[in-house]
């Protein structure tokens, strides 16, 4: 299958304001824009034909150019990411098999992850989309957990069922889990990592139907598929001993570049 990535990144985040030309630290003392560790890490995915920065915001569009990333300007009046990136398809006439919209904020995701996406899409000619999911470890659990405790939303975690496929998404940690009873392994907690990969054909209907109440009040575009009954695929994947989470708030600067140093 012709793969194609796309970064859709926005100026205009509501939790963090020009999130994606953020600055973070790397592991030799250097600084890189959020943006450009994210672009970085689309280009280590292997079977990819192409990736592009996907954008409606000028600022984002110069710094992409600046680091050698191809740009696809688009409307600002796109709701998410996947609206984006069905428009990007359109305006630059992309041929592909396979889109996959790679999350501007999550620069530690490893090129596995997508990998896993493209293999199970190549093996179920049925699926529509799918999503990679990862097993909460108790790091990853307490994050989640202080998050919530302090009143930020952080991460979302996802539920699902047999042949994996998804029942729900929320920024809440689910299922709910009685502090006496979580258990020192095996949580059965499963983080979402915001990364689609979509059949042109499923795109095409996304943007055809209208917002649905669950995604205005979850903020998490994926359950608009869910509502008109599309089934999304939960991949699960092996973080092989990273950490992997998103930069959602600006607490999350120092988490990551603590990975980064680690790393």
């Amino acid at each position: 299958m012709k793969t194609v990535v796309l970064i859709p990144a926005r100026y205009a985040s509501t939790r963090y304001p020009g999130k994606p030309l953020a600055t973070l630290r790397q592991k030799d003392g250097s600084k890189k824009t959020l943006i450009q560790m994210s672009y970085e890490a689309a280009c280590q995915i292997s079977g990819v034909s192409e990736v592009y920065v996907v954008t409606d915001d000028a600022r984002i569009h110069d710094a992409a150019l600046g680091f050698g990333a191809p740009v696809i300007m688009t409307s600002p009046e796109r709701e998410n990411g996947t609206a984006r990136c069905a428009e990007a398809v359109k305006l630059a006439e992309l041929d592909a098999d396979l889109i996959v919209n790679f999350q501007g904020d999550a620069p530690l995701t490893p090129p596995w992850f997508v990998e896993g996406l493209i293999t199970a899409m190549a093996a179920d000619e049925g699926a529509q989309m799918a999503t990679p999911v990862l097993q909460c470890d108790a790091q990853t659990y307490a994050m989640f957990k202080e998050d919530r405790a302090a009143g930020r939303v952080g991460g979302t975690t996802a539920v699902f069922g047999t042949q994996g496929r998804a029942i729900y998404f929320s920024k809440e940690v689910l299922p709910y889990i009685d502090e006496s009873k979580v258990p020192a392994s095996n949580i059965p907690v499963y983080h979402h990592v915001g990364v689609y990969a979509y059949r042109p054909a499923a795109l095409e209907a996304y943007i055809s139907w209208p917002e649905c109440q669950l995604e205005k009040l979850e903020g998490l575009e994926q359950l608009r598929f869910l509502y008109n009954g599309t089934p999304v695929k939960c991949v699960e994947v092996d973080a092989k001993g990273r950490l992997f989470w998103e930069l959602n708030n600006p607490e999350d600067v120092a988490r990551i570049e603590k990975v980064l140093a680690e790393q």
